[in-house]
């Protein structure tokens, strides 16, 4: 066997023992906190919310139109589709329509306790553009998207997903904790 291979193993293998020891020193001093770590105990006050990232296949969404382009909100609710989405309709007329429409802005989301993950993964599909406005009240599995006057076209895949990575993990919203799967 040559020096040369002989040093590349000994090159492997301090590489290996050194992760070892990385690893075991990082799960040895892992020390998780936080309401989840504390037997899912929240405090007083707040609500259980999912702030799993789910697949698009879980998401259902109501859109709004409040541009001043008729059949936006078929548009985007057709691309959703597309690009599989559980449920996507397009409200007309609602009970509880939105009061501001976002003029100047690009869409709003607005989303309860059950789907934190989901508007999330929606808020991706608008580039982190849109506004959030989580109601702790709310007790529906639907995220609404109200298209604002800024509001254009969703964007490819490709920068869906690169959205998605610069956003991250879901983070709970304020008086909420995190709801347990497990």
């Amino acid at each position: 066997m040559s020096f040369a291979r002989v040093r590349a193993l000994a090159v492997v293998g301090v590489l290996i023992v050194a992760a070892a020891i990385f690893v075991i020193v990082a799960v040895v001093k892992d020390h998780q906190g936080g309401p989840a770590a504390e037997g899912g105990k929240c405090p007083e006050g707040s609500v259980l919310a999912d702030a799993k990232l789910p697949r698009q296949q879980d998401v259902k969404v109501t859109i709004f139109n409040a541009t001043s382009r008729s059949g936006a909100g078929s548009d985007v609710a057709n691309d959703l589709l597309s690009r599989q989405f559980k449920e996507a309709k397009v409200v007309t007329a609602a009970p509880n329509p939105p009061v501001n429409k976002p003029g100047d802005e690009v869409a709003v989301i607005r989303y309860g306790p059950a789907t934190v993950g989901a508007a999330w993964l929606v808020r991706a599909y608008f580039l982190n553009r849109a506004t959030a406005e989580f109601d702790k009240a709310r007790q529906d599995d639907k995220v609404e998207i109200i298209l604002g006057g800024k509001f254009k076209q969703l964007p490819t895949t490709t920068e869906v997903n690169q959205a998605i990575a610069a956003l991250g993990n879901p983070e709970l919203p304020p008086g909420t904790c995190a709801k347990d799967d497990g």
